[in-house]
């Protein structure tokens, strides 16, 4: 199979929608990372998202939708606090969890009652979406278990020959996925941290759980079971007040002949005044955008990535900890 990578406009939207319609996959840009989508409504197209990634069939997908879908059709039982998080923070990197109607295919949740919806913020995604006007069940981009595509070249790089077409839309800045909110109770709960943080639904919300996956339990949510985002190269985790250690690994290793690199934010780079380092940058938006970037980048480099936990770790960064800990720590 030939894999087109091609730019959002009328031609490539029109290529992806016969793609769609005849049961393919079209991988796609939205701001946090790369999406790979299906018809939702077509089982047999579905069921091929998971094969292409590799993905267990037991982990849910979340269906993205244009700004101006009525999502009513499609689930139930909407409370008023996820009305008034939709009006502050949708379009944007936020997934919410809601009562299903049943009308998607049963492989999209893996069999759960519930749906995933999110309404990406990306313009190009918007386009894709309002061109097709059907809910698109769409996983990441990329090889399961691998890091995450933030660019087209990352989605070409783990799916050329599996897809026929990879809408390119340039860089995702937002980096990392975007926070998955079960709306199916009482309050608010995050099942997995992104860039809308407990904070910020809190305060239009009133409150805001967290769900901890408990042994045995059926993941709600994507990215909370398996381990994900992984480069392809050793790596080893170290936290912020480890960084002794870490620096001693680093010489040890790069002694050995072991290319090693160092993955830290910008103030743990200057403490640690090593040559090989993956800087992800000075704050917690600026290192969501970069995480995967960098770990793509240092797969290609290094033999082994050390990271270093930056000591910040609390509103955007918590998202960040839970994709750098599945990265690189054992876990």
């Amino acid at each position: 199979m030939e894999t087109k990578v091609l730019p959002v406009n009328e031609q490539s939207l029109g290529l992806a929608k016969e793609i769609i319609e005849s049961g393919g996959a079209v991988a796609f840009p939205t701001e946090t990372v790369y999406g790979l989508g299906a018809d939702a409504f077509n089982t047999a197209a579905v069921e091929n998202i998971f094969k292409i990634k590799g993905r267990p069939n037991d982990n849910p997908l979340i269906v993205h939708v244009h700004k101006d879908y009525d999502i009513s059709s499609l689930v139930s039982d909407i409370p008023k606090y996820a009305v008034k998080l939709a009006e502050a923070y949708l379009p944007g990197p936020l997934t919410m969890v809601y009562k299903s109607f049943g009308k998607v295919s049963p492989a999209v949740s893996c069999g759960l009652d519930t749906l995933a919806i999110r309404i990406p913020a990306h313009s190009d995604a918007q386009k894709f979406l309002k061109y097709l006007d059907k809910p698109i069940a769409a996983p990441s981009a990329n090889i399961s278990k691998h890091v995450s595509p933030v660019t087209a070249e990352h989605v070409y790089f783990d799916l050329n020959g599996n897809v026929p077409l990879i809408l390119d839309g340039g860089k995702s800045e937002g980096g990392i996925e975007s926070t998955v909110l079960d709306c199916t109770g009482e309050i608010p709960v995050i099942l997995r941290s992104g860039l809308i943080t407990r904070e910020m639904i809190a305060e239009i919300a009133g409150d805001c759980g967290e769900y901890v996956l408990k042994e045995g339990e059926k993941v709600k949510s994507p990215g909370m079971k398996y381990k994900h985002y992984s480069p392809r190269c050793k790596t080893k985790f170290f936290s912020s007040d480890e960084l002794d250690k870490a620096i001693a690994e680093y010489k040890k290793n790069n002694i050995a002949g072991v290319c090693t690199y160092i993955l830290c934010d910008d103030e743990t780079a200057k403490i640690a005044a090593v040559d090989n380092v993956l800087n992800l940058g000075k704050n917690g938006e600026e290192i969501a955008s970069n995480l995967y970037l960098k770990l793509r980048d240092g797969e290609k480099k290094a033999q082994l990535i050390i990271a270093v936990a930056p000591k910040e770790q609390d509103g955007v960064m918590k998202g960040v900890m839970n994709r750098l800990t599945k990265a690189c720590k054992d876990v």
